[in-house]
């Protein structure tokens, strides 16, 4: 197959897309965001990155907390509206259910399969442009009917995805095998086409 190269990009896919809550002065505030990561696994922290210009940002370092709330698929119209309108202007309280749990601060949405607590550990500025917050998840909340053997299981709760260039939303695939163990099966010896 004939490589194309294309101009360096964020081709990153796809992005998991979440809603970010944090409290503004005396109100719940939320924003979409797809740029999300984890960064390690002990303690478990999470990266999430915004634009200088969003009005959560400021509520992220003044809290030193923000909440991760992983919308399912059939939230798909609220996490759209959620992130075309800034808390600035709009109001996004009362748009859904919500509950604190023990970070006050960080508010989460009652209707998300599952929800993090984070505790803000760093924040940095990268070329200008946007903010990486780093945190500390603290507190996990799933909703039971989306778990399987004690963990989130991905086929309930339904996860939305983004292709970032095109802007479309996608949702989960086929499962494609076990990991760390579908490559049992692979012979390094064998060539491939293209090789």
């Amino acid at each position: 197959m004939k490589k194309i190269q294309l101009q360096p990009n964020t081709f990153l896919y796809p992005m998991p897309l979440v809603i970010v809550g944090t409290m503004a002065d005396d109100r719940p505030n939320f924003i979409t965001i797809a740029y999300c990561g984890i960064v390690q696994h002990t303690p478990p922290m999470i990266s999430i990155a915004s634009s200088k210009v969003h009005f959560s940002n400021k509520w992220i370092k003044r809290n030193r907390s923000f909440s991760v709330n992983i919308p399912s698929s059939d939230m798909i119209e609220l996490t759209d509206y959620i992130g075309m309108y800034s808390g600035r202007e709009t109001d996004k309280s009362e748009i859904c259910e919500l509950f604190c749990g023990d970070i006050p601060s960080a508010p989460m949405i009652k209707q998300s399969p599952l929800s993090l607590q984070c505790k803000l550990m760093e924040s940095i500025e990268v070329g200008g442009v946007n903010e990486i917050f780093i945190g500390e998840i603290l507190k996990v909340y799933a909703n039971e009917d989306c778990i399987t053997n004690g963990l989130p299981d991905i086929t309930k709760l339904q996860p939305i995805l983004f292709s970032m260039h095109d802007n479309n939303y996608w949702g989960v695939g086929k499962h494609l095998g076990k990991a760390w163990n579908i490559g049992k099966n692979f012979n390094p010896n064998t060539k491939k086409d293209g090789q």
